[in-house]
């Protein structure tokens, strides 16, 4: 789901109060900043070094070594994988769209073997014209795309409103009671968002003016023209509360926790969230809107449907998926940007099937038998939502993906909730209430071991998250050659997937079984006291929070693909 960018991004709350000195007040109103589970769009130009760019990409640290609780990465290159050979690997993307000329992704694209680009022929007979690095089901045959798509929950309103609204219990036929209760709950769940999400814009528009001036006169006052954390860190330290030192430390505080670099990159995202806001009220909760109809031009209910959508993998906004094919598998050599978790020979697959709004289910089944079939081993899956009205075709198209020996890895979503007790789709069992054998479902994890190791936008379950992963205040490539940091389980996600490729690609004889299982086993757990997300104040067990415990971990967990292998041998 792509709204606030996508619904695995954690959304702004706009939530904690910081009192203003009165020698920096700039308005009556108390200005309010987003808290820790803020994502965070820090953008700096193409150009950065690996050593420039590898104090921001923590999450390859070791948890060992470097007493951080990273993935190990950068250890296991240097002392497991040294000298040795990597086979090829594919791993999908079903996101938003993928920058393709970007300078750390380009060498790394998926290419079809058997497509000629631009020759307007499906030279592969594979039903797909000109699919040369993916395809995008979210495109029309003129080339248009989709930007911006309705909530599932406004599609189910949109859908029973004209049968059941205004109708009691007593005045509908017992045959269609289940619809009922459906549209029921859906009407519930679409006024609230609209009031709540009415109420966020409000809130944010009437601080998002008076914290660009405050930011501007602490800027005058300590006499610099960009506001970082570190400079803030420092100041704060100096600065008597009456003047600001409280402030600062506060804003610190929670740019930090949020991965947030400086005050700049807080105003831009607070002004992002603002226009994802509006454009939410005026299209994604808006009943009569149908860009599907217009653009797509498909039968969205004929789930059988396949050969729809156009070639353009990119689309009109690739900032979500392009963030996330570099947490998989950005250049590692070439000495610029960021380092993925994945080297060369692995290579990402765009599938276009996240828009700004929800996936619809009929997209998503048809992107994971389009990466089965034209070869994709791994899948990431950085989306979710409340409603999955054609949940039986998605889950139709994970059992093809365990019959091709695919693994799944999906993100758990960022409303704070135990899975166990509010579902999100798509889900982490079938509704026969088996287990997916080739899903792994992951939430978030931040930088410190700490309180605060559980991200707190993450959603977490004892049975239907299997592991943690980093996902907060994650440094990797954002569209137009930039890089930017981003927190959500949509970043989680694809640090597993990163991690299962890596094992894939050095032991290729392991099965998505054996990739789950192993990624399972080798998990850090940890067993700090942490805040339980979405639960004001209470804390936990971090081990409880999750099936295994455990946060990924590569180094352990080549080590456990080396002891699979050696019993694999005759």
């Amino acid at each position: 789901m792509l709204s606030n960018r996508l619904a695995t991004w954690p959304r702004l709350a706009l939530a904690t109060s910081l009192a203003l000195p009165a020698t920096l007040a700039v308005a009556q109103s108390t200005p309010v900043i987003p808290d820790a589970a803020a994502p965070a769009t820090t953008t700096t130009p193409a150009g950065p070094t690996v050593a420039e760019a590898a104090a921001a990409q923590w999450y390859l640290r070791d948890p060992q070594l470097d007493k951080t609780p990273g993935t190990g990465t950068t250890r296991a290159y240097a002392e497991l994988l040294k000298g040795r050979v990597p086979t090829a690997v594919v791993v999908a993307v079903i996101d938003s769209g993928i920058d393709t000329a970007h300078v750390d992704l380009k060498p790394v694209l998926w290419r079809n073997p058997g497509e000629i680009p631009g020759n307007g022929i499906d030279d592969d007979k594979n039903g797909y014209i000109d699919d040369v690095h993916g395809w995008n089901f979210l495109g029309g045959k003129d080339g248009r795309n989709i930007s911006v798509e309705t909530l599932e929950v406004t599609r189910v309103v949109a859908k029973l409103g004209p049968r059941f609204a205004g109708k009691t219990a007593a005045q509908v036929k017992a045959a269609d009671k289940a619809d009922y209760a459906t549209y029921l709950k859906a009407k519930k769940a679409y006024d609230a968002k609209r009031k709540e999400l009415t109420e966020e814009l409000q809130q944010g528009e009437q601080i998002s003016g008076p914290l660009t001036e405050m930011t501007s006169m602490l800027k005058q006052k300590l006499g610099v023209t960009r506001l970082d954390t570190a400079t803030m860190r420092q100041a704060a330290a100096k600065l008597p509360e009456a003047e600001g030192g409280g402030l600062l430390l506060s804003l610190y505080q929670n740019m930090k926790q949020g991965g947030i670099g400086d005050t700049d990159a807080l105003l831009a995202e607070i002004g992002t969230e603002l226009k994802d806001q509006r454009e939410q009220l005026d299209y994604s909760l808006n009943t009569k809107f149908n860009a599907r109809a217009d653009i797509v031009k498909d039968n969205p209910d004929d789930v059988t449907q396949r050969n729809y959508g156009n070639n353009d993998v990119t689309g009109p906004d690739a900032l979500h998926g392009t963030h996330v094919a570099g947490i998989i598998a950005a250049v590692r050599t070439n000495n610029l940007g960021v380092q993925g978790i994945a080297a060369a020979p692995v290579q990402v697959m765009s599938v276009r099937a996240v828009p700004n709004g929800d996936e619809r289910d009929k997209d998503v089944a048809n992107a994971i038998r389009y990466a089965v079939d034209n070869g994709a081993q791994i899948i990431n899956m950085s989306f979710g939502k409340e409603f999955s009205p054609q949940r039986p075709a998605v889950e139709a198209a994970y059992k093809y993906a365990a019959s091709k020996n695919v693994l799944l890895v999906h993100a758990a979503g960022n409303e704070d909730d135990n899975l166990d007790v509010i579902p999100h789709y798509p889900a982490s069992f079938y509704l026969d209430g088996t287990v997916p054998p080739n899903l792994l479902t992951v939430g978030a994890s931040g930088p410190q071991d700490d309180e605060n190791l559980t991200a707190s936008f993450s959603n977490y379950s004892k049975r239907q998250v299997d592991v943690f992963a980093p996902g907060v205040g994650i440094y990797s490539t954002l569209p137009g050659n930039k890089y930017g940091s981003e927190s959500g389980t949509s970043m989680a996600s694809p640090v597993t997937a990163g991690v299962a490729a890596v094992l894939k690609s050095y032991y290729p004889s392991l099965t998505a079984v054996d990739l789950k299982r192993i990624i399972r086993q080798s998990a850090q757990v940890h067993h700090t006291l942490v805040l339980v997300p979405g639960e004001k104040g209470k804390k936990a067990d971090f081990a409880t929070l999750s099936a295994t415990g455990g946060i990924v971990d590569l180094y352990a967990a080549l080590q456990l693909a080396a002891q699979t292998e050696a019993t694999k041998k005759p």
